[in-house]
């Protein structure tokens, strides 16, 4: 299985970047991994709301294939545990699914088309985190998802 993890907008903090570099590298042990980032909007102050998230969600759904399982990462999503976010990521390697998709949406969320094609949503937190810190969590889980499901000592209870 092949994951992939879309975002909106470049992450401009060198220390955020780095540690998504470091959790990608430990994270290509493990899967083939992907993180496409799509540059931010231009000209965003001339639209609404809905407008930039229409945009976003046709940039969106070009990245996507029609075999991808497209997950977005959304604040009203299911909530897991590590562990049970590891036995998540089991169940879909073994469904047979070719490519996992997750999708981090940008600053008001996803248009209803996106919602519309997605298999599911997760939740990260109940707080809420800037998008590029959303990106270092959410490789990070990922990293420890598989380092629970070799038992490596990555994670403790």
């Amino acid at each position: 299985m092949n994951i992939k993890l879309i975002a909106i907008g470049k992450t401009d903090n060198k220390n955020l970047q780095l540690l998504i570099d470091e959790y990608q590298k430990r994270l290509s042990f493990y899967i083939k991994f992907d993180l496409e980032i799509i540059p931010d909007i231009k000209n965003v102050k001339n639209l609404s709301e809905s407008q930039q998230k229409e945009k976003e969600g046709e940039l969106i759904l070009a990245k996507i294939t029609p075999t991808d399982q497209l997950i977005l990462l959304d604040e009203n999503g299911k909530t897991f545990s590590s562990v049970s976010f590891s036995e998540e990521l089991q169940k879909k390697m073994n469904a047979g699914i070719k490519t996992l998709v997750f999708v981090i949406g940008g600053p008001y969320g996803f248009s209803e088309t996106v919602y519309a094609k997605a298999n599911g949503k997760i939740s990260l937190s109940l707080m809420t985190f800037s998008h590029q810190m959303v990106r270092l969590f959410f490789i990070e889980q990922l990293y420890r998802g598989f380092t629970i499901l070799r038992n490596e000592p990555y994670h403790h209870q």
